[in-house]
Formats: structure tokens, sequence, C-alpha cells
């Protein structure tokens, strides 16, 4: 496993997996495709415990308490409220993606990262389809991709689960020895890994005050290939044929 600094333009990316042999190309949305200066999950962080303070009569510390138990406990807080509560999921997404997209701006480095790779490239989020065509959007990298598979295409079961991946390759015909999937939360590469596709952890340039920090860490595990905090480059790099 490979951390990948730009600043050092040695690094090759063939060590110690190649990508010449990837033609689809998976990516998460949340964290992973925008810097955390766009203050996109923040937002949807607020909404989510404005969410349940109103469901539950609680304050806004009460609310914060019991939206982190529900995160560690069941992955997410809507697979929580979901199976404990049998709430309306669409109603959920809706109101936590209702957000403010001001400060998420056009890409146009990782644009031209995303459009330059061979083959297929789809998006694989815990989020609603709408959230993630809204954020690929604004970004400028939308019409790059072929779908979004969302979690209500998962029958509302999340990453890291294993169903959940199993779904999105049935679904979309992936064969996972030619995929290379790209996430923020290390977590959510075991699975990706186990089935054959190559991993690559996307940290944060600068500590994120809205995230924990474990989700965060450059976590060195057998089932993360490289770890990037630039994208953009990394997936210029991938591309290289030299180191």
């Amino acid at each position: 496993m490979n951390v990948f600094n730009p600043a050092e333009p040695t690094l090759s990316v063939t060590e110690p997996r190649s990508f010449a042999h990837v033609d689809i190309w998976v990516f998460d949305l949340d964290n992973t495709l925008y810097p955390h200066s766009s203050r996109v999950w923040p937002q949807i962080d607020e909404r989510i415990t404005l969410y349940i303070a109103d469901m539950f009569g609680l304050d806004g510390i009460s609310a914060k308490a019991l939206q982190k138990f529900f995160y560690h406990k069941y992955g997410t807080t809507l697979r929580a409220l979901i199976e404990e509560h049998g709430i309306d999921p669409h109603h959920f997404l809706d109101f936590a993606h209702d957000i403010d997209h001001t400060d998420l701006e056009l890409d146009l480095s990782l644009s031209t990262a995303i459009e330059s790779l061979p083959g297929r490239k789809l998006i694989l989020t815990n989020g609603s389809r709408k959230h993630a065509e809204n954020v690929a959007k604004k970004l400028g990298i939308l019409d790059h991709f072929e779908d979004v598979f969302d979690i209500a295409a998962a029958n509302f079961v999340p990453k890291p689960e294993r169903r959940a991946y199993e779904i999105f390759l049935e679904k979309h015909g992936v064969d996972p020895a030619r995929a290379a999937m790209f996430e923020d939360l290390a977590k959510n590469l075991i699975v990706p890994r186990e089935l054959g596709m190559m991993t690559t952890l996307v940290v944060p340039k600068t500590v994120d005050p809205f995230r924990e920090a474990f989700e965060q860490d450059a976590v060195q595990t057998p089932h993360i290939d490289y770890i990037t905090n630039d994208l953009a480059i990394f997936l210029k790099r991938c591309l290289r044929t030299d180191p």
C-alpha cells in the first residue's frame, strides 16, 4: 500500500498493484469527490440532527448524541431509523439533503481527470440520487458518469454491508476484478477489496473539524491499496504508464 503525496512526483502507481486492467471506476460521493471546505457534509449532518430533534422532541445536544449512537451502531442514522422506527426513508433523505450548495465550486481539474479515465464511471453512495446529481453537477463532473447507484437502489442497505456492494455489482454488471473503488471511509473499502477491486482511500488535505478523527485517518491496512489527499492528481497518475 502506498500513501500518495502530490509533492512526491516520483511515486509510481504501478506498485504494488497496477491500474492498467481497470476499466470500471467507482466513486463514493460525500467527502470523496469534494473537499470539506465546500461545507456540504456539515450541512447534511446538521439536518440529520434537526430531523432527530424534531422526531424525538430532543434538544440539539441530546439529538446529536442519539444521532452518533445510531451511526456507530448501524453504520448510518437512516438505517437505524428504518430498523427501529420504520420511518419513510425518502422523506428523511429529502430533508437531510435540502442544503445550500453555494460553497461547492466547479472543479475543472477533477472533471478533466475523471473524463480521461478509460471505460465506465459510476457513483456509489449512501446518499440519494438527487443529492449525488446536484453535487456532481455543481462540480462539473455529472456528465462523465454512466449512473448513480444510491441508497434506494441498494434497498436502503448501506455501505459497508456486503449486500450493498453485491446489489450494485449485479445491477450494473460490474466485474470487480476490473474495477477500482475510491472512498473516504476505510471501512467502506473492506468488502470491495475482498471482492477483488482496487481500493484507494481519499483523505482530507487538512483536518475536517466537522468529522470524527477515525473518519479521516490514513488507515494503512491490507484492504487499502493506496491513500491520497488529492484525487484529481492521483487519477491523472493512474493513467501514466511511467513512474
